[in-house]
């Protein structure tokens, strides 16, 4: 339902602490009386920047759901706006502008510029949340970072994933496609490109791996 809000934000956990968030485990709670104290709503971050809410009438203890579905009518929509203004005041004091979000892309992007001192380039203003890596020696793209709906790219899901499409071996293709959780390169040549999801389904080690491999064959003629 947030998933536009917090979209390219972070959130950062001593802000969250001093906004009043409790830690649990790998999630940090919230929670707050709302419409004139009909409903407790719990607002719940966790470590990916996920952002979720719950609201519970508390003259009764039973949830309340309606907000969250397409359901009209003047009482829905003063509770939905309710909970949005809490949310977007949540973001506003606990959260910071993230590109990124995903653990395992920000580990890729540190091991990039560790191994080769270069940062993801933002090329494309109608796509912000893209971006590319490219040798310093001929400018070749040696990786790419998208942001798409899971199911674009085969997942079993319509949520936001973090993917980086790197190049292979034409001659290797048939290999590497057999691999679990390598598809064919989203966007790009689908006869030298690759796509992995940066969900840690690809260990870090395989990961960094193949990213060199890239960073090789984008230096050859």
């Amino acid at each position: 339902m947030f998933d536009e809000i917090v979209r390219r934000m972070k959130p950062v956990p001593d802000k969250l602490k001093a906004y009043g968030f409790r830690a649990e485990g790998k999630v940090f709670r919230y929670n707050r009386e709302v419409c004139d104290g009909e409903f407790r709503l719990t607002v719940t971050v966790d470590s990916a920047g996920g952002l979720d809410t719950e609201l519970i009438e508390i003259q009764n203890g039973d949830a309340y759901v309606l907000y969250k579905t397409d359901a009209v009518g003047a009482y829905v929509g003063k509770v939905r706006e309710s909970v949005r203004e809490v949310v977007n005041d949540v973001v506003r004091n606990c959260f910071e502008p993230a590109v990124f979000k995903s653990p395992q892309t920000l580990r890729l992007i540190e091991f990039v510029r560790s191994r080769y001192g270069d940062d993801p380039e933002f090329l494309w203003d109608r796509f912000p949340d893209n971006a590319i890596w490219r040798r310093k020696d001929n400018g070749k793209w040696y990786g790419v970072i998208l942001t798409v709906k899971g199911s674009k790219i085969g997942m079993d899901t319509d949520k936001t994933v973090e993917i980086t499409d790197l190049r292979m071996d034409p001659s290797q293709a048939e290999d590497m496609l057999a691999k679990d959780n390598y598809r064919p390169g989203w966007h790009m040549n689908k006869k030298s490109w690759y796509t992995l999801a940066l969900d840690d389904s690809v260990p870090d080690d395989e990961l960094q791996k193949r990213v060199e491999e890239s960073y090789g064959l984008a230096g050859k003629k």
